[in-house]
């Protein structure tokens, strides 16, 4: 099997680091990114941390147990922009790079020693530290021979100085050393299961056969052996896998009755959502509205669409007849939430004298149209629907 070299490059404390990378007065403090004045932590700085605030803890919760503790509302569309440039940077150093999430990519770095002239803790160093210089985040890298093995090095790394590796005369070493349940891949069940059959460390799973693992937990568990132990079996690939729906939540600022405030906010998901869909060149055919009350209760319809869309003004018309459905007066709403579904990719429609055709024609050459004004003079220059914006 070709050797590969894979880097795990994962931003530290991601909506934090953006934060602080904006205001530098937060740096160093015990500053917490929020969901909302009813919302929970996102994310916490080191320093928090310490403090002892929860991820996931109320935000009116921390505020009162932590009061010295700085508390700022999520920025999305400021993480997306930072994300993008991690991932541009990451591309600049090597042509595969396979984002896993907003803040995490894995990197194919294999025989990139010759152009760069350097090791590779050399090259993750060059990489960290580029990452720094241009976008103010901090980044910690773990470099090895699989993808297992390469998020287990990223989880030293935040313990060593933000870079760490795993080269093959390190691997038993490590193995012996890391718990089965700390292993990217094995949940709780799955430890649990282990645990029973004598399986403790990741030493003692590498050491079973290939039949009995694929016997007791699977084809997935004979993987896991061979990544555990170097070999790549999931190798690093840049086509991105598309998703088969397209979501925006937020919470309010404030919880509210108000109708309009609710249109607004809606307006901006469907924007969000539709600006997506048509850059991942895609039309639903299903569309979704969520409303939370203040008391967590939730709301749903759903409709199916007469043609496939991904233009905001026809999938507004459905959402607004959802909500006059679902919507009392007498309740009071914390956030709600727009879903497209049954996503068909790459549709192309052919012209017709028909005036449904050329109603949908004139649609995507509107949306289109839209997208470039965004493109050139930023984001939401061109609003539909009510024009208050909606708070942070």
């Amino acid at each position: 099997m070709k050797e590969s070299i894979i880097a795990l490059v994962d931003c530290d404390s991601f909506f934090v680091s953006c934060e602080q990378s904006v205001d530098e007065s937060l740096q160093g403090k015990p500053v917490c990114v929020t969901s909302g004045s009813n919302g929970c932590i996102l994310a916490r700085s080191k320093e928090a941390k310490k403090m002892g605030i929860k991820m996931g803890m109320p935000y009116f919760m921390a505020k009162k147990e932590y009061p010295n503790g700085i508390y700022v509302f999520g920025n999305m569309e400021l993480y997306k922009q930072k994300s993008k440039g991690v991932m541009r940077i990451l591309r600049d150093f090597s042509p595969t790079v396979d984002v896993y999430s907003i803040d995490e990519a894995f990197v194919e770095l294999t025989g990139l020693k010759r152009l760069y002239k350097k090791n590779y803790y050399g090259i993750a160093k060059l990489i960290r530290d580029e990452i720094k210089l241009q976008l103010g985040i901090s980044v910690s890298v773990g470099v090895s021979r699989s993808k297992v093995l390469a998020k287990l090095a990223c989880e030293r790394a935040k313990d060593n100085e933000g870079i760490y590796l795993i080269g093959k005369r390190k691997i038993i070493k490590e193995l012996k050393a890391t718990k089965i349940e700390k292993i990217w891949g094995i949940g709780q069940k799955t430890t649990q299961l282990l645990n029973r059959w004598g399986i403790l460390c990741c030493e003692q799973l590498v050491e079973k056969s290939d039949e009995w693992l694929k016997v007791k937990i699977g084809k997935r568990g004979v993987e896991l052996k061979h990544e555990l132990s170097g070999e790549c079996i999931d190798r690093v690939k840049t086509k991105r896998k598309l998703p088969k729906s397209i979501q925006n939540t937020r919470t309010f600022a404030k919880s509210t009755n108000d109708v309009n405030y609710i249109k607004n906010a809606l307006n901006i998901h469907i924007h969000t959502s539709c600006t997506k869909l048509r850059y991942l060149k895609g039309k639903c055919k299903t569309v979704s509205l969520m409303l939370k009350t203040k008391d967590f209760a939730v709301y749903w319809e759903k409709k199916n669409l007469e043609n496939l869309a991904n233009f905001e003004l026809e999938i507004s018309k459905e959402i607004m007849a959802m909500l006059d459905k679902i919507y009392s007066p007498d309740l009071i709403y914390r956030s709600c939430g727009v879903t497209l579904e049954n996503i068909n990719y790459n549709t192309e429609d052919q012209l017709t004298l028909f005036p449904a055709k050329l109603k949908l024609r004139n649609s995507d050459q509107l949306a289109q149209s839209i997208d470039k004004l965004e493109r050139k003079f930023g984001r939401n220059i061109v609003k539909t629907g009510f024009l208050k914006t909606f708070e942070k």
